[in-house]
């Protein structure tokens, strides 16, 4: 899914090198997850499953908080 390939992986191009193990196996597994799923929790059209509520998820929320369209 496009959307998700920008989502995560801006936020990948922006993070990797200082994410933490723990937190790479948390990126390992919302990557495994569906994209439409996690595209739904991102957008917060759906809650997000306490599996996949993790720290590492929020600052991924965050980091696409924008106050204006973004220019792709």
């Amino acid at each position: 899914m496009r959307e998700m390939d920008i989502l995560m992986g801006r936020f990948v191009d922006a993070t990797i090198d200082s994410l933490p193990e723990a937190e790479l196996d948390d990126l390992e597994a919302l990557l495994d997850a569906q994209d439409d799923e996690v595209f739904r929790w991102l957008s917060r059209a759906a809650p997000v499953p306490a599996c996949y509520d993790t720290p590492l998820f929020r600052r991924i929320a965050a980091f696409h908080t924008h106050e204006k369209p973004l220019d792709l």
